[in-house]
């Protein structure tokens, strides 16, 4: 069984930077997808970022396209970094972090076996 923790979350404040952090146990090694979705108060969850765990595109949501990257650990081969620039009070919501042993890496929720809890992302203006 593949467990999911994010990290990194918080309160921030428009336009500054923040990193978020999820890192894999279990069977990581047997994870072909892996990204991020978000859900904002009152809104559906959305994906944000997906990549392939073995090489690929990687894709972003259009709204964050510019403002969003996935970076592997430098460090910790089982741990994924979404890198967020320039926030804005649109990013405010929960977070998650998704992945999946099998293919399409892409922006149905059901097409991720595991999930994290979530974190809060708040951003104020």
């Amino acid at each position: 069984q593949v467990r999911l923790m994010e990290s990194g979350g918080g309160s921030v404040q428009a336009g500054e930077s923040l990193r978020l952090s999820c890192t894999a146990s279990g069977y990581p090694s047997n994870l072909f997808c892996m990204g991020w979705f978000r859900q904002a108060p009152g809104k559906e969850r959305e994906v944000v970022a997906s990549t392939y765990t073995r090489g690929g595109v990687t894709a972003y949501a259009a709204s964050v396209k510019d403002r969003f990257s996935i970076k592997s650990s430098s460090n910790d081969e089982n741990t994924m970094h979404l890198h967020i620039s320039n926030l804005d009070v649109e990013d405010t919501g929960m977070y998650y972090c998704v992945s999946s042993p099998t293919g399409p890496c892409n922006s149905d929720p059901q097409s991720y076996r595991y999930w994290g809890q979530g974190i809060q992302v708040t951003v104020s203006s």
